[in-house]
């Protein structure tokens, strides 16, 4: 008794710690209400909007900016996007993107968030309140609540943990890199007699090889030795799991996932360094997504977002630090894209917030909810509400869906 019960804490432990974690009574929705897609990847850590989109075309940019400043023309110059912004030159598939109208970028935005603490930005950011620690559930957890109840289970988390952003009423799943597809047959075969007199074991092993099997089919399992070789490597294979979910069509409709790695407060660099590695890395990651995806890309929005931004000017050791304004991007076949959407409030000390960030002149709210609404089509109603409380006076961006 002693021993099978040893055995038992043994293979649980060994499951849950490398395992795949799918959380949730089940992955597959029984009837989709929608046949739209959308991802939000949330970039931890405050990315600095002002390299990843420069607005070279601003007077004061390159003064601020120093030895991190991006050119307008020649070598390791931004790729052009209009008259005043571009995009970082790590971002390539991104301006394709922009060029073939399957991106939009938002510049100077910001949640209500005016401090410049990494939690309590990432907390109004993913709950959607108006203060830090204002509700324990997520804008997209109670998004994905209001849409019609046959759609069921609508959403899935792909990482270590569900994100605030994706908890809440909604049932959703999550998912995590496993090492339990690098286990024989054999092996499988007797952890399966194992558990199947113990119901939840049972049901968790045949949920984790569900998940692992979708996650292998889409690429996303390849690995050297069970770890992720770079950081491009580690959020293109989370990219693909998560276009391994959202392709089949009895599968959730919306994910999440995050990176981190974007405090880049010192030695940050310019067109080549620490944040061009990791743009690299996340322009890699949705180049994947779009590939993984095929033709359910055309039905997809991406939103790319951040807690807050960076300070204008770089520090005393090559790098920026935490500020308020920044940039988002709305990428996926099914955005309007092909501009950028800013009302650019000037790099001038006298423009800065509080003399030393971009001062934010929209509210990150509002493209969201445009979003959710004719892409998804949550009402207008549990918008203003229960999405977003209290947000009824902030102006739901129009036009940022294709063909509405």
């Amino acid at each position: 008794m002693a021993e099978s019960l040893s055995r038992r804490r043994f293979l649980e432990a060994a499951l849950f710690t490398g395992a795949t974690s799918l959380v949730s009574s089940r992955l597959a929705l029984a009837s989709a209400a929608t046949d739209a897609r959308f991802v939000f990847v949330l970039l931890r850590g405050a990315l600095d909007g002002l390299s990843a989109v420069p607005p070279v075309g601003d007077p004061g940019y390159a003064a601020l900016r120093g030895q991190i400043a991006l050119a307008k023309s020649g070598a390791d110059a931004a790729l052009p996007l209009d008259g005043t912004f571009g995009l970082h030159p790590s971002l390539t598939f991104l301006h394709s993107s922009y060029q073939a109208k399957q991106l939009a970028v938002i510049h100077a935005v910001a949640s209500p968030y005016r401090e410049r603490s990494h939690f309590d930005g990432q907390n109004v950011l993913e709950s959607g309140g108006l203060r830090p620690h204002d509700s324990s559930s997520g804008w997209l957890n109670r998004a994905i609540a209001t849409l019609p109840a046959r759609a069921g289970e609508g959403g899935v988390a792909l990482g270590a943990n569900i994100p605030l952003a994706m908890r809440g009423p909604a049932e959703v799943a999550s998912w995590s890199p496993t090492k339990i597809a690098t286990l024989d047959e054999e092996t499988l075969a007797r952890l399966t007699d194992l558990y199947a007199r113990d119901p939840l074991l049972s049901r968790r092993l045949a949920d984790a090889l569900e998940s692992d099997a979708i996650a292998t089919e889409s690429g996303a399992m390849v690995a050297d030795g069970g770890q992720r070789r770079n950081f491009a490597a580690r959020y293109t294979a989370t990219a693909r799991a998560a276009a391994g979910f959202l392709r089949r069509d009895d599968g959730p409709r919306v994910a999440m996932f995050d990176t981190t790695g974007w405090d880049t407060h010192a030695n940050e660099g310019g067109a080549q360094g620490q944040l061009a590695l990791r743009l690299r890395g996340l322009d890699a990651s949705m180049a994947a997504l779009r590939e993984s995806l095929g033709p359910v890309w055309k039905r997809t929005v991406v939103l790319i977002a951040t807690e807050f931004g960076r300070t204008a000017a770089i520090n005393g050791t090559r790098g920026t630090d935490h500020g308020t304004g920044a940039a988002a991007f709305l990428l996926g076949g099914a955005v309007a894209g092909g501009r950028v959407m800013a009302d650019w409030p000037g790099l001038s000390r006298a423009d800065l917030h509080e003399g030393r960030d971009l001062r934010p002149t929209r509210d990150l709210r509002g493209f969201v909810k445009g979003v959710l609404h004719d892409h998804l089509e949550v009402p207008r109603q549990a918008l203003d509400s229960a999405v977003y409380p209290e947000s009824a006076s902030i102006t739901m961006r129009q036009g940022l869906v294709a063909g509405v």
